[in-house]
């Protein structure tokens, strides 16, 4: 669900941008107060993961689509939706920034789409309310399943909304919601079955995570830091050697593109649009997750053989995973400081 520039107007662009950046604003002010330091790890952690498994597109049978996890549900559950945001935030520039992947205009509508939803309305309105009589495998089964469903329809109807907002007459509005809204519902059912996996874990293991993602003291700084080293690894398979198994098709949003004007991408003429073309092509070392100008070798071993055994990919993922985790980490070191300054000053 990562928009390209060519899919909103400056206006649209530039309204959802302010809208981001006033939630993240707001969002360090509340961590001021919630945040507990030790945890700050587990936010770079995380966001290296969600990195790692939004590289790895899986089929969606029938369709001739794909569809990647878009991580802002499992991130508001683990760490709140004030960390969950802000890690999302981070993830998704570094993605536009370096991979080509989002556009530089659209960063804001993006980061709306994929964290906004699902950290601010259905954590809170349908996993939280589903859960509060208490955990148990059952509950975060079907409180995952049913709110990554929701954040992904809702996170999809607002792709349609920028679109028709911005005056994208190529995608007509009905159409295009037809399209989008039920691959987006394939796609989350397949996110909400990793997300109930992966809290369901970390529930067993550091069950005070889930219960009071950034608040709660680490009580066994031992397991705390098991934990870690294991969502670490996984990290690093996926990045590594898992990438070489996605999907070739098109993501959802590709998908429904292509199905409503019958060409694969939009034109694009705007003196702005164009300008950040510019900066994102100067900025974007990796593009697409590949190497740049690379001789074929290097980048992929065989076109025609599935996995795509690809060194620029795998390069990507760890390059992509650390960089994530560096500026997660400093988001959160900023925001420990901002704290303890706030209360020198009290």
């Amino acid at each position: 669900m990562h928009m390209a520039d060519a899919l909103i107007s400056p206006l649209v662009g530039g309204t959802m941008l302010a809208a981001t950046v006033g939630i993240a604003s707001f969002s360090v002010k509340k961590l001021q107060n919630e945040l507990d330091d030790k945890k700050v790890p587990l936010m770079g952690v995380m966001g290296a993961f969600i990195f790692a498994t939004q590289m790895i597109n899986f089929t969606i049978p029938v369709t001739g689509s794909s569809g990647h996890l878009g991580g802002g549900l499992l991130l508001a559950i683990l760490l709140g939706p004030y960390a969950g945001f802000l890690t999302m935030a981070s993830v998704l520039l570094i993605q536009a920034l370096f991979f080509g992947d989002g556009g530089l205009l659209a960063y804001g509508a993006n980061v709306f789409n994929l964290g906004f939803y699902t950290s601010f309305i259905v954590y809170p309105l349908i996993y939280r309310s589903m859960t509060r009589k208490g955990l148990t495998t059952k509950r975060i089964f079907f409180a995952s399943l049913t709110a990554a469903i929701m954040g992904l329809q809702l996170g999809a109807l607002s792709v349609v909304f920028e679109t028709l907002f911005s005056g994208k007459t190529e995608l007509p509005f009905i159409p295009f919601l037809l399209l989008m809204q039920p691959i987006h519902l394939a796609i989350g059912v397949v996110e909400g079955l990793v997300t109930s996996a992966v809290v369901t874990y970390v529930w067993k293991v550091q069950p005070d995570i889930v219960l009071r993602p950034m608040s709660a003291p680490i009580i066994d700084v031992h397991k705390f830091k098991k934990l870690l080293i294991a969502i670490l690894i996984v990290t690093t398979i996926l990045a590594v050697g898992l990438s070489w198994f996605a999907s070739t098709d098109p993501d959802g949003l590709e998908w429904a593109i292509e199905k409503t004007t019958g060409s694969s991408g939009l034109s694009i003429a705007n003196r702005l649009h164009l300008m950040l073309a510019t900066v994102q092509e100067k900025t974007t070392f990796l593009p697409d997750y590949s190497f740049k100008s690379a001789p074929d070798e290097l980048n992929r071993v065989s076109e025609e053989s599935w996995p795509a055994v690809n060194l620029g990919t795998s390069v990507s993922g760890l390059v992509g995973g650390a960089l994530t985790l560096a500026l997660v980490i400093i988001t959160g070191v900023v925001i420990s400081w901002l704290k303890r300054r706030k209360r020198s000053v009290k």
